[in-house]
């Protein structure tokens, strides 16, 4: 479809959400944009736009997709079906999501409603299964811990995290109505940051007094992580996404044992996304707002990786601007995208996401290749380094012959599922770039 006659699509569908809604609510949105942001797994291809009605916004599942045919029930209005036909808006089982930006319900629809939803199989993780290596059921026997103990702490940690992205949902608000009158939000995003955080240890002292809580605003320089179950957690991951209003930040929990991740979930509020695993026990992703769940990695999988070349690869910026780290960072990121007549890896393209725990469950996902990092902390990956391990993908250093990081040590190249051949080649391709230079922390 030519690039105009996409846009006329992007704004009858616009047009005809206006109109539903506006008789719903008995009253027209102060604002619609236009802009669709597409959002494809390998399965779901979702699209938001921003609804902002006297400061709230809700999530409509009120379309579906046929093939090249998108439908709109317009139930409300109970009015004859309108087709249109942007292949644009293929394939099947895509849905709008309408972001909230505040939880004021004054003469608004239920973030619930619902017209017309496509549900794909539901999978569920097992109450109990196998874990995967003898060594991991000597660490649980040790520490008086079984595989019924990590489904409740596991089931904990989902509730908590789901609580604590009502608080993200609500304060997004006022952090972006701080951003229009003062120049840095930094100190209220660090209020709702410690709030959050306050929250998840109070209840997780409370149901298991005897773990550790190690939390990035309780955190404590030279404070090293135990041998014993220890709770991690990342209140929110992708701060300055939160702050200017971008839907990619999430909370991070997790539970490790003998310093080795071993429950993870990652829940990013906007978009419903819940990322979860447990150790031998498989990762999942379940969406919230429409209620459905799949097992990671998404099928079918992706193409072979046999090279970088065939890599979209996740890559983060820090705030450390200067010095021989971020020398080292520059020269990597310049090399993944030079040709390879210029003696670059010449990969697919990079994308910045701004959360470190999404980069891993994307990369669990399988929407993205590898993730090449220095300078993270321990919050920022351990709950998506166990959702990635069991969605089959890997983590090495991202300095060169390290293939067992620490899980503190702050230096992480994460893949996806592949073939074993696959992951060590694209891993010892990104090793030989660097040669013998490393990060240093």
């Amino acid at each position: 479809m030519p690039p105009s006659q996409c846009r006329n699509s992007r704004l009858a569908v616009c047009t005809t959400l206006k109109k539903a809604f506006t008789c719903y609510s008995k009253s027209p949105p102060i604002y619609l944009d236009s802009n669709i942001v597409k959002i494809q797994s390998r399965q779901t291809t979702f699209y938001q736009l921003p609804l902002l009605h006297h400061n709230f916004t809700t999530t409509f599942t009120a379309m579906d997709i046929n093939h090249s045919n998108f439908s709109y029930r317009d139930r409300l209005q109970s009015s004859p079906q309108t087709t249109f036909q942007p292949r644009c808006l293929s394939p099947a089982n895509t849905h709008i999501h309408i972001r909230r930006f505040s939880n004021s319900t004054t003469n608004c629809p239920s973030p619930t409603s619902t017209i017309s939803t496509p549900v794909p199989q539901r999978t569920t993780i097992p109450k109990m299964a196998s874990v995967d290596s003898q060594d991991f059921k000597l660490a649980l026997s040790k520490h008086n811990l079984t595989s019924d103990h990590l489904k409740k702490i596991h089931d904990l940690l989902v509730e908590i995290a789901i609580d604590g992205g009502k608080i993200m949902v609500a304060a997004e608000h006022s952090v972006l109505a701080a951003a229009q009158y003062k120049n840095n939000t930094s100190d209220l995003v660090t209020e709702f940051d410690k709030q959050i955080e306050d929250t998840v240890e109070t209840r997780l002292r409370k149901e298991y007094p005897v773990f550790g809580f190690l939390g990035e605003e309780t955190f404590k320089h030279g404070t090293k992580l135990a041998d014993t179950p220890t709770f991690v957690c990342d209140p929110i991951d992708g701060t300055l996404n939160f702050s200017k209003g971008v839907p990619n930040c999430a909370i991070s929990l997790a539970l490790t044992l003998e310093k080795k991740p071993i429950i993870g979930v990652v829940y990013n509020p906007f978009r419903g996304d819940l990322y979860h695993a447990i150790k031998g026990q498989g990762a999942y992703l379940k969406n919230t707002l429409i209620g459905t769940e799949i097992k990671l990695p998404i099928q079918p999988m992706p193409p072979p990786m046999p090279s970088l070349n065939s890599c979209l690869v996740a890559i983060e910026w820090g705030n450390q601007r200067s010095g021989e780290n971020w020398a080292l960072r520059t020269s990597i990121h310049n090399k993944l995208l030079t040709s390879k007549s210029e003696g670059g890896a010449m990969c697919k393209s990079v994308r910045t996401n701004g959360s470190a725990a999404l980069d891993f469950c994307y990369i669990a996902q399988g929407i993205i290749d590898v993730f090449w990092e220095g300078g993270v902390w321990i919050w920022d990956v351990c709950a998506g380094w166990i959702i990635l391990e069991e969605a089959g993908g890997i983590v090495a250093s991202a300095n060169p012959g390290d293939w067992d990081p620490s899980l503190e040590g702050r230096v992480y190249f994460a893949v996806r599922h592949a073939k074993p051949e696959e992951q060590k080649a694209v891993v010892e391709e990104l090793w030989g770039i660097m040669g013998d230079r490393k990060f240093v922390f």
